[in-house]
This record gives structure tokens, sequence and C-alpha cells, in this order.
């Protein structure tokens, strides 16, 4: 494992995976800049933290906010991107509105923030874009045609983003986890259920996100599928 230390920013950063993940980097000694809708739900009490209050699913604004984002941090050599929400039903119980929603702020944000980043990332000796997929992404499911879709674009835009990366050194990677124990399903209609061998936890995806920024830079970790040893689903 290399020693280097990193500049990641995380989104996502005030909740769930995307906290974890930015309080295991701090841990490491990384510089974490961390994105999240509300800088006041994580303010960690340590060096190398900076928390940027942006709104990734106000995609109008969204272009003019990351132009400001790449020019106020030049140092950024990595990105984890965590922001993402659930939301689950027939087809026919989502509004027009809610589809674009959830389909905006689950992959066409992530798009635009690596849009924004890529040309400085492509100059960098080393760097690294690691998405935060879901089992979603593998197979479809009942009640998840839309957020499935959403992990779908997702899985096919960091395939396509991988190879056209594959002469610099920007390194592209998906972590697909199974069902996290977090308030992701706090508004949600189901949980996973209450063995610890039902879910992961966030820790789990946080220690392999960290396998890959710290990995050799010689080395491309594709994708990354992690289960709970048992996966029950308890309805409320």
């Amino acid at each position: 494992m290399h020693t280097v230390k990193r500049t990641t920013l995380v989104t996502g950063a005030s909740s769930g995976i995307g906290r974890t993940i930015a309080k295991v980097l701090l841990q490491q000694g990384h510089h974490v800049i961390g994105v999240s809708r509300d800088c006041g739900k994580f303010r960690p009490n340590v060096m190398g933290f900076t928390g940027v209050q942006l709104d990734l699913s106000d995609l109008d604004a969204l272009p003019q906010h990351l132009n400001k984002l790449v020019n106020t941090y030049p140092a950024i050599d990595s990105v984890v991107f965590c922001a993402g929400q659930g939301q689950f039903g027939s087809l026919e119980e989502f509004s027009y509105r809610q589809i674009n929603g959830l389909m905006g702020v689950n992959f066409t944000s992530q798009a635009f923030v690596t849009r924004a980043l890529l040309p400085a990332l492509k100059r960098k000796p080393r760097s690294d874009l690691v998405y935060i997929g879901s089992e979603a992404a593998l197979k479809g499911s009942r009640k998840g045609a839309v957020y499935c879709a959403s992990k779908f674009a997702l899985r096919g835009f960091t395939q396509a983003l991988r190879e056209e990366c594959s002469k610099n050194n920007v390194r592209v990677c998906l972590v697909n986890p199974g069902m996290v124990r977090t308030e992701f399903f706090d508004t949600l209609s189901f949980s996973p259920g209450d063995d610890g061998s039902n879910a992961l936890l966030p820790e789990d995806v946080a220690q392999a996100v960290l396998y890959v920024l710290e990995s050799r830079a010689q080395m491309v970790v594709d994708e990354i599928n992690l289960n709970p040893l048992n996966k029950v689903i308890k309805f409320k």
C-alpha cells in the first residue's frame, strides 16, 4: 500500500456511507473536501477537513458552482461519489417529476461533477474516481425500476469512462454494496433484518474505498461487489 496523502472530494459527506468514508480518510491523514446539502450536519473537529455546501439536485445551477469548486480546490486528486437517494415503487406510482429527480441526483449530477473535475484530474500524476453504486446496478428488482435504472446508468457510465481515461493516470472504480445499515432506510418501507449478518456496515464500504485509493498506482480496481453474509429484508 502507498502512503501518499490524497486530497479527496467526497459527495454526500454529511450522512451515511459518505460521512463514514470521510471519517476514515481523515483518520488515515488524507485531506477531505466534504460536499453536502447541509454542512452543519457534519463538522469534524480535525485537521484536514473542509466543508462545501452544495445542492447536487439543482442541476441548472450546478455547472457554475462546480467551476468555482474546481478553481478553489486545485489540489483535488480523487473523488468519492456517495451522494444519492432511494425511492422505490411501481413505475406508475412515480410522477414525471420524481423520475427526473431521482435520475438527476443518482446519475446526472455525478456525470456533471465528473465533467467539471476530469480535465484537471487528467493532469495529475495519479487520480481516482470512485463511485458508490449499488447491488441494484447488477440486477433489476420489483418496485425498483427507476432506482435500478439510475444505478445501471452509473455502472455503464463508469465502464465507458474507464476506457476513456485508460491512457491517462485517472483510475475509475465502481463499488456496489448490498444493503448497508444507515439512515438510507429511514424513509423507506423496508430495511435490512436485525441480525448483524443481514446488512453491511458503512465502515465495510469505507475500507473498500480506502483500499482503492491507497492501492498501487499501476493497478486499477474496476469494480467491487459487497454483500452481507445473509440477505434478509424486513418490511415495516
